[in-house]
């Protein structure tokens, strides 16, 4: 592209919708909110007196015929990814998707295919992770050789445990634990080692709290261990139960030393001392541990459209990551080791 902005429309307004059209209508340089689109009025509503938005869209066709559109951010359903990335591509438009591709390998298969048709169009998938300062640092010294070889990543996603279920409304289309939460440590696993490829999966998981979660096959708190076939490993926690908040840790193990990124989940540097003895607060949530790194991501996706650089991650990575959740849960339910072929 030849302008100096790239105008976006972004697709789907809850939660995490919301931080992306915020960011983008007023945080992300060469960035132009121009249309949003949700099949729910009161997000539309929150839009029109948050934004100020003008086109508001309850139907997607709608929104990628909207004149002069280049791009869309897909903040939707995970069972919607594939199929609105490549609508998106065929109306000629750019694409930013929020993780996992989708929950179906031929589905991550029909889309990177869709995608070689329009090469001059960008498909970024939102491993935010990447885009973290620490895990940013943590890469840079893994390449310059600082740890040696690393051969071993424990990494887990923990969030605070919300008494009103709220993933338990979603269960049924989230493709579980594993493809929900523990894909971010699957794409940093697989980034942080150099995307070795995978050999052999066991996985297993409880149900602690919330016991809705047995009706669709998912738990609450799950583990997983993956071996790579060049020797290296990799093992992952996620929770969906903690009681002090977000905690995002991973640990990098390698032939002369180790990496932690992520330990205490503090929410900031305020150390507190009264009659309850020495503690911190912690991150409530991932939005508050990885804001800057949502606004990174966006920049890079930008800034890429508009011919100022490359993006950093591929489809294939995120295709790579979705199978390896799928075989993460196919260990689980089944309770055996899955092998790769």
């Amino acid at each position: 592209m030849t302008s100096a902005t790239l105008n976006i429309g972004v697709v789907g307004l809850g939660r995490l919708g919301q931080r992306h059209a915020e960011n983008l209508a007023h945080r992300v340089p060469n960035a132009k909110l121009v249309a949003v689109c949700s099949p729910v009025e009161k997000e539309l509503d929150w839009a029109r007196a948050t934004l100020g938005a003008q086109h508001c869209y309850a139907d997607y066709a709608a929104l990628l015929a909207h004149p002069g559109l280049d791009a869309v951010f897909l903040v939707t359903p995970t069972a919607l990814h594939a199929q609105q990335i490549i609508q998106a591509l065929q109306a000629g438009k750019h694409v930013f998707c929020e993780k996992p591709l989708s929950l179906d390998l031929e589905d991550c298969l029909k889309v990177e295919a869709e995608a070689r048709r329009h090469p001059h169009l960008k498909v970024m998938i939102g491993f935010v992770r990447r885009f973290d300062a620490s895990y940013r640092d943590a890469a840079a010294k893994i390449r310059e050789g600082l740890i040696g070889k690393p051969y071993l990543i424990r990494s887990q996603t923990m969030d605070q445990n919300d008494p009103g279920g709220f993933f338990v409304r979603f269960a049924a289309t989230s493709g579980g634990i594993f493809l929900d939460c523990s894909v971010h440590d699957i794409d940093l696993v697989r980034w942080l080692l150099g995307n070795p490829q995978p050999k052999r999966v066991y996985a297993i998981g409880t149900n602690v709290i919330h016991q809705g979660l047995r009706e669709f096959d998912d738990v609450d708190n799950g583990l997983a261990t993956l071996e790579f076939t060049d020797g290296s490993m990799a093992s992952f926690m996620a929770s969906r139960t903690m009681a002090h908040g977000h905690e995002t840790l991973t640990e990098v193990f390698g032939a002369h030393g180790r990496l932690t990124i992520g330990a205490g989940a503090r929410l900031h540097r305020v150390e507190i001392s009264d009659n309850k003895g020495i503690r911190h607060e912690c991150t409530p949530d991932f939005y508050s541990r990885f804001a800057d790194a949502f606004l990174l991501e966006a920049q890079e996706f930008v800034d890429a459209t508009l011919g100022k650089g490359e993006l950093s991650l591929s489809l294939g990575d995120a295709t790579e990551a979705t199978r390896i959740g799928l075989a993460m849960t196919q260990a689980m339910r089944e309770r055996r080791p899955v092998d790769f072929g």
